[in-house]
């Protein structure tokens, strides 16, 4: 796609080995740059100071539409790759289509990499820290300025235009609470909107589901086996998703991974968690199989908010069912379900009503 202010990844090659020959440093730094505001040129400033010459790999604009989600990006790579070359700092910008940036970083082997400040080393994509590490690529941490992002911008732009309040659903596996959730906002009875459904699961039933009602449904890489702690590459994902939707309150419904920060302080009383026990009896998984073991007369389904526990969080609300003589974990899961597909969608509605929107 090279025009005037895109540069092809051979040239930026040969930028690179001029430099190299000369004792010099090339740097290179990616992202979508979509809507640029200070917050970029003060990065991209600093990126530039760390060499001689700074190169922006920039997403395409389906790649964008994919990471960021429908209504973006705002502006076309061609206009992005303007704006980032009308700035003194920036020297070379190039597009890749790819939703990672591995193939530029290996053809281009900067001399230093950069990220901003809601990045660690550790957060980075695997299959990208991997690949610095091994061309031995030196990795920079730049510092962010506080309140000045894109998805910050966007929320100040959208505040006061009577958008509706909007919901992003995690969930694991078949979906059932989703759909519940999901057609209660299509019946108007939800406060708001469903904008967004992820999963850590590729195939999971709550992404079909998700998909007929026309609601984006993307999968998310948990970096680690099934029922693993999420890396923190995924963590930042999820976190940059919802940022970038303009996520009011998320509903986890049979979420099977701990959530952990950035997610707990941007989300802080604005997070659902669904259990199925009469919380705090039987946290954890397998709660059916716990409550009849335990010989329980009764269980039924928790709405509480997520903290750094598991099923800690403050109780919002409560339903009961009876367990009966002969139940199955399956049966008695299928009767507490009932109830959660009525009262999830109901406590959602009463807790957007009481906050405003990001």
């Amino acid at each position: 796609m090279p025009n005037g202010y895109i540069s092809s990844l051979e040239e930026v090659v040969e930028l690179r080995k001029r430099l190299d020959k000369d004792g010099k440093k090339l740097v290179l730094t990616n992202g979508a740059f979509d809507l640029l505001h200070v917050g970029h040129v003060r990065y991209l400033t600093e990126a530039a100071a760390l060499g001689d010459s700074l190169v922006v790999a920039i997403n395409g604009d389906e790649s964008v539409r994919e990471l960021k989600g429908p209504g973006r990006p705002i502006n076309s790579a061609e206009e992005r790759a303007e704006m980032l070359r009308a700035l003194r700092c920036v020297d070379r910008v190039v597009v890749f289509e790819d939703r990672r940036a591995s193939g530029v970083i290996e053809a281009i082997h900067p001399h230093i990499y950069t990220k901003g400040g809601d990045y660690t080393p550790d957060s980075l994509i695997d299959e990208e820290k991997q690949l610095l590490d091994r061309l031995g690529i030196e990795i920079r941490i730049l510092s962010l300025v506080p309140g000045k992002s894109t998805s910050s911008t966007l929320a100040k732009m959208s505040e006061g235009d009577g958008r509706p309040k909007r919901v992003a659903i995690l969930g694991s596996g078949t979906g059932s609470n989703a759909r519940a959730i999901l057609q209660a906002a299509a019946d108007g009875k939800l406060g708001g909107e469903v904008a967004l459904v992820l999963s850590d699961v590729a195939d999971a039933g709550i992404l079909k589901i998700a998909s007929e009602f026309e609601v984006p449904a993307i999968a998310i890489d948990p970096g680690s086996k099934k029922g693993g702690h999420l890396t923190d590459a995924a963590l930042k994902e999820i976190h940059d998703r919802l940022q970038a939707a303009s996520i009011d309150l998320v509903a986890l419904a049979g979420f099977m991974r701990i959530v952990r920060e950035p997610l707990l302080s941007a989300y802080a009383g604005r997070m659902l968690n669904l259990h199925p026990s009469l919380l705090p009896k039987h946290p954890g998984l397998h709660a059916c199989k716990k409550a009849i073991d335990a010989g329980d007369t009764e269980s039924g389904c928790t709405i509480h908010l997520v903290d750094a526990g598991v099923d800690t969080g403050e109780i919002l609300r409560q339903e009961k069912v009876p367990i009966l003589r002969g139940d199955s974990p399956d049966e008695l899961q299928a009767r507490i379900q009932s109830k959660e597909h009525v009262a999830y969608p109901e406590v959602i509605a009463e807790r957007l009503a009481e906050i405003q929107p990001c």
